[in-house]
């Protein structure tokens, strides 16, 4: 990619000076509603206009064509179909997620075939065998392998005070490593396809480690095109260590890409991965790792459109909540388990961070009523939530003997002794109150209206919650059917996250994601780790958390990077983009060269700006505005773009101004705003 011209630095100020505002904006905490004079009526939005809004808050982004499906059949009808995801078919996202089978593994099954690096200790202290499978027991041998030599080099840099490897160490390993991995793959690609894998597994250990961790391209690329999604799995897991862990979470966050960009069910991904925020674990966290799958899977995707109670308990049964937030090894001072009955003052192994996570972040708000005591005592509610034997995968259990006895005082009432089902009662009780409805009314405005969401909306949404008993489709029905919803001040007002960003890319230009894992990376390094958000509080979804000038420039380089197809070897089609939109448009609706409606007619004006383009490229700029950005780009932003194309180009080829349009039309404010 050519070094950023002159004209592009006006571009990154343009998209600092966004920054700015965005980052001057205050965010309002949820409060309890206080009654207040009607506010004025609001600007409505056109048709296509909603339409619009309906796909850029509940979608990744809207595809070419997808705003006149929608007008077509109506925004109500189209959203009512997204808020039934069973009934809507899913064919390429489900051929795609086929390639990841740990993804449909209980949490057991994963530890067998994905071992732990506490499962690996395990079997080289002698106190677990390893499988009898023949090919997991190779990939088992290449782990073991790495852990043994992982302990002797530490325990030699402890000795002799050495540093471990840098980055430019092991980069120079690789190199030196590649064409010996090279000459074994050619090896195996010499065996028919159906049997490369039991060629891999024959061979010793230190080849096979070889092999795997150092092979280049073409000939890794060669041999996981023909593997069968098990032997890339085992491929995987002798390609790192030396525990599996790390192709569970691969898999999952590459999942996550192209469920946003290929899902055909997009309002459910929305409303996924909003859930997963609100009721955030971090997949890093020891145990948490195996869970995590069966997690987003069984706990939030499936409760996501359902009753907020359900939602609730579903999570808070979930091992992945209980051992992030520690309630499984949390014991009742006075419990069977504490060994130290009736005295209270050693308030042994008692944890609270579940007891006080599940007011402040998850029902009822920071400002929901409760007190200290009133953490202590739900923590004490909930003693005996536990999982039986997290380091073996197994699931939710109440073990009466870590539960505290008696009654317990919480939010002024008296909690009679009543084991596990106080702890269900008590989070019932959570999810049925006002201040929860409100908190989770103003969560949801705020994710799918304003980062400062209108106090009257939140209001009605809030009273559909308690009416409805906390029905999570009729909340976002209150919502959605809003006059604040509908209306221009709220329109394009909420600033992309970086999965969302990098997501709309893909989905705005019709680009295939063949290789997920460089965007996993992409969009951790724009700062949102997919899974990684280590604080219980999830990814802030406003804009003052993310419209930073750093961060808005390297959405610019993405942007440059993706145009020029630069990002994992992903190839972008800038003349198959534009081709799309010159077949689609029709006689009263084609592109507007400086915003408008689809219905306008192309018309280019009088007195070009700056940097005037041949008239070919001013239509083909006007389209494209069109297409990724509804024409919405400011007369600032479009000279930049103008002086850009108008420039000296580094080629002549009619691709590459495609490619540099397509770009800057990216990297725009316009386009990071939905």
């Amino acid at each position: 990619m050519r070094a950023m011209r002159p004209n592009l630095l006006l571009l990154i100020s343009a998209l600092t000076a966004i920054a700015a505002v965005a980052g001057s904006a205050q965010v309002r905490k949820p409060a309890p509603a206080q009654h207040k004079s009607p506010a004025p009526a609001l600007p409505s939005l056109t048709d296509e206009e909603r339409a619009i809004e309906m796909l850029n808050r509940f979608t990744f982004g809207p595809r070419p064509g997808d705003v006149e499906a929608v007008v077509k059949i109506g925004p109500d009808a189209w959203f009512e179909q997204q808020l039934n995801p069973d009934s809507i078919p899913d064919p390429v996202l489900d051929k795609r997620l086929a390639d990841y089978p740990s993804l449909y593994l209980p949490p057991n099954e994963l530890l067998v075939e994905f071992p732990s690096n506490q499962i690996i200790r395990q079997i080289t202290e002698g106190k677990r065998p390893q499988p009898p499978d023949p090919v997991l027991d190779a990939a088992y041998e290449v782990l073991l392998t790495k852990y043994s030599r992982r302990q002797a080099e530490q325990k030699t840099q402890q000795d002799q005070n050495q540093p471990e490897m840098t980055d430019d160490q092991k980069a120079l390993r690789r190199k030196q490593q590649q064409p010996a991995a090279a000459v074994l793959a050619d090896e195996i690609l010499a065996f028919p396809k159906g049997e490369r894998i039991q060629g891999l597994v024959r061979m010793p250990v230190d080849q096979r480690i070889t092999l795997t961790e150092f092979v280049p391209d073409p000939q890794r690329g060669l041999l996981l095109n023909d593997f069968t999604p098990r032997e890339k799995e085992l491929f995987n897991v002798m390609a790192g260590g030396p525990d599996g862990m790390h192709v569970i979470d691969n898999e999952l966050q590459q999942a996550k890409v192209l469920r946003a960009i290929l899902s055909e069910r997009q309002l459910q991904e929305v409303i996924t991965d909003f859930w997963y925020n609100h009721f955030n674990v971090d997949i890093r966290k020891e145990a948490t790792q195996w869970y995590t799958p069966t997690y987003e899977r069984d706990a939030i995707r499936a409760h996501a459109l359902g009753k907020f109670r359900d939602l609730l308990l579903a999570t808070a049964q979930n091992p992945a909540m209980l051992f992030y937030l520690d309630n499984w090894s949390s014991i009742g001072p006075d419990s069977q388990a504490a060994g130290r009955p009736n005295q209270k003052k050693q308030q042994r192994g008692l944890n609270e961070n579940y007891g006080r996570e599940v007011m402040e972040l998850h029902t009822v708000g920071v400002n929901g009523g409760y007190s200290q005591a009133d953490v202590t005592n739900l923590a004490k509610i909930l003693t005996g939530w536990t999982i039986d034997q997290p380091q073996q995968g197994g699931g939710f259990v109440f073990d009466p003997r870590k539960h505290e006895p008696g009654a317990k005082q919480w939010f002024g009432q008296k909690v009679s002794e009543d084991g596990y089902v106080e702890g269900q009662r008590a989070l019932e009780w959570l999810a049925a109150q006002p201040q929860t409805a409100h908190f989770i009314s103003y969560e949801l405005a705020q994710r799918f209206v304003a980062d400062d969401p209108p106090e009257d909306l939140v209001d009605r949404m809030a009273k559909t919650y308690l009416s409805t008993d906390g029905d999570i489709k009729e909340i976002l029905r209150t919502m959605v059917h809003s006059p604040e919803f509908n209306s221009q001040k709220y329109y394009r007002v909420k600033v992309k996250t970086p999965l969302e960003f990098v997501a709309s890319v893909f989905r705005a230009t019709d680009t295939n994601p063949s290789n997920p894992g460089a965007l996993v990376g992409v969009i951790g390094r724009m700062g949102e780790p997919l899974y990684q958000m280590q604080p219980p509080t999830g990814y802030s979804t406003t804009a003052d958390h993310w419209m930073n000038s750093a961060a808005l420039v390297d959405r610019l380089n993405f942007s440059l990077q993706f145009a020029n197809s630069k990002v994992g070897g992903i190839k972008f089609d800038a003349p198959r983009l534009l081709a799309e939109g010159l077949l689609a448009r029709t006689a009263t609706a084609p592109a507007s060269l400086h915003g408008g409606s689809r219905t306008q007619s192309v018309a280019l004006t009088p007195d070009p700006p700056s940097g005037a383009l041949p008239s070919g490229q001013e239509e083909a700029l006007g389209l494209m505005e069109q297409m990724l950005v509804d024409g919405k780009v400011s007369t600032k932003i479009n000279d930049v773009i103008h002086k850009e194309l108008a420039g000296p180009q580094p080629s002549s080829d009619p691709a590459q101004t495609l490619n540099t349009m397509t770009a800057l039309i990216l990297g725009s404010p316009e386009f990071q705003m939905h």
